[in-house]
């Protein structure tokens, strides 16, 4: 790209960033609030690597009532089921990896995931070797197609969440925008990970604009700081957005000025995660629980 290109992205991006950072704990006065608390269990998942059960009572004991799996270590579909059953959960989501999409490997996915009750199906990360190749992202859109008409035929719902490296340029546009565009809606929705589109400096509003209702799902986490890109056109470092990461309500993300969009959105479900929780997991995600549950908007 050139960088009168860059440039330009860089101040419209850097604009639509500042529309989402509000001072902490800024509430808003309205009536809509966050009616089920959801978790994605990434945030928690040293602890069920070592107590499984244990940890999914001790976060719904916290308030959380709607779980996303992220891997269910070693548990049968029906042992995640009777224990999601026993502390009056449910598990509306569930994140797979990509060689799970294969043809010989999609059906039981799809068999697991129902008797567990999800009614998300989610492809969270496009390998590495696939992102690699600038026509990788269309033959995953065409994947996402056909484990979404699968996942149709069986009363399920497909869907893609992002993180920031979607936000590359791909054949003169983003990566994000292929897979939105080369996918049907009908076949392939969006869970948006609000934080990364943050830290992409995207606007979120926008996108809830430009495809209404295509984004079902959000995941909502906070940074304390929006690292500096340094390498224009390529993604701020992992591990340089880890430690920034924070309990929602902590960090720099104007909720409520996104949630307002809700209805636009589509958004159904509203998942608190932390990917790098620094060893206070379980004390993260209840100061998340808290802020988000006196959360109100117009």
């Amino acid at each position: 790209m050139n960088r009168q290109n860059w440039d330009r992205r860089t101040f419209v991006g850097s604009l639509a960033a500042a529309t989402l950072l509000a001072p902490r704990l800024t509430w808003a006065a309205g009536s809509n609030r966050v009616e089920k608390i959801g978790i994605q269990l990434y945030t928690v998942r040293e602890q069920m690597k070592t107590d499984f059960e244990g940890t999914l009572a001790k976060v719904a004991s916290i308030g959380y009532k709607e779980f996303e799996f992220a891997g269910y270590f070693d548990h049968t579909p029906q042992q995640v089921r009777a224990l999601l059953d026993k502390n009056g959960v449910t598990a509306p989501s569930v994140h797979v990896d990509y060689k799970s999409l294969a043809v010989d490997r999609f059906p039981k996915v799809i068999e697991d995931s129902k008797i567990i009750g999800h009614e998300y199906i989610v492809m969270p990360w496009i390998d590495d070797e696939v992102r690699k190749d600038p026509d990788g992202w269309k033959r995953s859109a065409e994947i996402f197609n056909r484990c979404g008409e699968a996942c149709k035929k069986a009363g399920l719902q497909f869907a893609y969440h992002n993180h920031h490296f979607e936000f590359i340029q791909v054949h003169d546009k983003y990566a994000y925008d292929i897979i939105l565009e080369e996918t049907d809606p009908k076949l392939v929705q969006m869970e948006m990970d609000l934080c990364w589109m943050t830290i992409a400096r995207q606007d979120p509003m926008a996108y809830f604009k430009r495809y209404p209702g295509r984004f079902p799902m959000v995941h909502v986490k906070d940074v304390k700081v929006v690292p500096p890109v340094v390498t224009p056109g390529q993604p701020v470092d992992f591990e340089k957005v880890f430690p920034e990461m924070t309990s929602v309500g902590n960090g720099v993300i104007n909720w409520a000025k996104i949630f307002e969009h809700s209805k636009q959105a589509g958004i159904k479900h509203y998942f608190v995660e932390n990917d790098y929780p620094k060893g206070a997991a379980f004390e993260e995600i209840k100061a998340s629980h808290d802020y988000l549950e006196k959360l109100r908007w117009s």
